[in-house]
């Protein structure tokens, strides 16, 4: 009797993320998952928990506060890391500017810039030789040019014109002193496959994620939350609605979507029947055709 075995999607993106990530453990001595509360990064900590279960998770989790983050995804941050009894290394933008490691241009209000000299310091600090992120390559143009481990040189920038070739899955993960490697295990998921593995594992997520009222100001053809640090300007829209988000970065660069799913199946089918790219409302990366490439390569995540 002849027996087959059939992994379906999701299971061989699973397959795939554990053995990353159970080759970042073997290869590297001192490695750490960056870990924000968002979608990506949950789905990150649970397949950890199936690589390295019942052992504890073998290393800690860091995640660099810039100081403007939603409210929901702090809470959610520490609330996780608690229940799982991981490590949770926090580095905050607004010490780095105190200490002089980040240096905020006049009239800068958007401190996307500022986390990387912070991360690069808390790389430093640590000693970390292997940075796992929740990063795809569906997300951004940029991220589609990285490998699933990305070189970064002793000062912490990424080449994207030189990266080493991953042939049959084989992986070069030789790191000099002062150099480290970005690893993500999920390149190759897509948005709606982190929504489908969120539904299969019942995954909790923040509230933010799901249709809630806000007020919100219509700005650069996207509405933002109205926030202190993103109060409305003389003669600008503003409207409560129903919104969520698809993807979280800064509270002043988050756009929210208009939107009535209030489940995991009705962002999954929304997701579905979208037209727009998921970072489509992240002000952040409209600040140049090449806003995200230029930031990844000076150290960005």
């Amino acid at each position: 009797m002849s027996v087959t075995y059939h992994l379906d999607h999701l299971q061989y993106l699973e397959s795939e993320a554990i053995h990353v990530l159970r080759e970042v453990a073997a290869e590297f001595e001192r490695s750490c998952i960056l870990f924000s509360g968002g979608k990506d990064s949950i789905c990150l900590l649970r397949l950890a928990e199936k690589a390295f279960r019942p052992s504890p998770i073998p290393m800690p989790l860091l995640n660099i506060d810039t100081g403007h983050h939603f409210p929901e995804l702090n809470e959610f941050r520490d609330r996780r890391a608690r229940e799982l009894g991981a490590r949770l290394i926090v580095r905050t933008v607004e010490d780095a500017i105190a200490r002089g490691i980040a240096v905020p241009t006049p009239g800068e209000i958007s401190r996307n810039r500022l986390q990387i000299p912070t991360l690069l310091a808390a790389i430093e600090e640590f000693r970390f030789d292997a940075c796992v992120g929740g990063a795809r390559r569906d997300e951004e143009k940029a991220r589609a040019k990285e490998r699933f481990f990305s070189f970064r040189d002793s000062f912490g920038q990424w080449d994207p014109r030189n990266q080493r070739p991953e042939v049959w899955n084989l992986y070069n993960t030789r790191v000099n002193p002062g150099e480290h490697m970005r690893v993500f295990p999920l390149s190759n998921w897509t948005e709606l496959d982190v929504w489908e593995y969120i539904r299969r594992e019942k995954l909790e997520v923040p509230s933010i994620y799901f249709s809630h009222q806000r007020l919100c100001v219509r700005r650069q053809g996207q509405w933002m939350p109205v926030t202190d640090l993103l109060p409305p300007r003389p003669g600008e829209e503003v409207r409560e609605l129903r919104v969520r988000v698809r993807t979280i970065g800064d509270i002043i660069s988050t756009g929210m979507i208009e939107s009535p799913a209030d489940s995991v199946d009705d962002i999954i089918a929304e997701i579905a029947a979208a037209r727009v790219t998921e970072r489509g409302s992240r002000a952040d990366d409209k600040s140049s055709e090449a806003a995200m490439e230029d930031r990844k390569k000076l150290g960005y995540f």
